[in-house]
């Protein structure tokens, strides 16, 4: 018997259900690398996620899960006292339902956790429904760079949040997870 895919679970005719976030393991990798094509032009390979996962001391990759099926993940890199989003995505089954709003808050948390004082990302300029989440995390834009995107040459909006291990700004992501539809159970490595 094969395991449930995530969009087997048809989120939208059934309440928002437990979701259970985690440290990514090699194990979430086929269904990472699904997810990946579906909602990137440019998606990362296996190799690439292996490579990261490889970098524990200096990455933070977490996966979103409903039952056994892996429905996001976001993954974070750290340099000195700053840490970069580089990776949120959730199946496109799963829009809507408080999953990328619970793997940043997991990833913030996490880097706040390892010292981290300002968090970075960056975010197609078309993308209004990710810049609106990271804002209300309390990123604010920063600057543009031009042609980042290679695949289409969109510009990304670079936009960081700053004192985010100040209690706050911590509170405002506990509010921001414990305000999502549904339980989630937050596990440790």
């Amino acid at each position: 018997m094969s395991a449930a895919r995530a969009t087997d679970l048809e989120p939208a005719s059934s309440p928002v259900p437990a979701v259970r976030v985690a440290p990514m393991r090699r194990r979430h990798l086929r269904a990472v690398t699904r997810i990946e094509a579906q909602v990137y032009p440019r998606p990362w390979s296996v190799g690439l996620f292996l490579s990261e996962l490889a970098l524990r001391d200096q990455r933070t990759y977490l996966v979103a899960r409903v039952g056994g099926a892996v429905v996001g993940y976001a993954g974070t890199l750290y340099v000195l006292e700053d840490a970069h989003v580089t990776t949120v995505a959730v199946d496109p089954a799963w829009h809507r339902l408080g999953i990328g709003t619970r793997l940043l808050a997991g990833v913030m948390r996490t880097a706040v956790a390892r010292g981290s004082t300002a968090v970075t990302l960056e975010v197609r300029v078309s993308n209004v429904g990710a810049q609106a989440l990271y804002r209300a995390f309390g990123f604010a834009p920063a600057g543009v760079r031009k042609g980042y995107y290679a695949d289409t040459g969109e510009d990304a909006l670079v936009m960081w949040a700053h004192d985010v291990h100040d209690l706050a700004h911590v509170a405002r992501v506990t509010a921001l997870a414990a305000g999502v539809p549904g339980t989630t159970v937050w596990e440790r490595s």
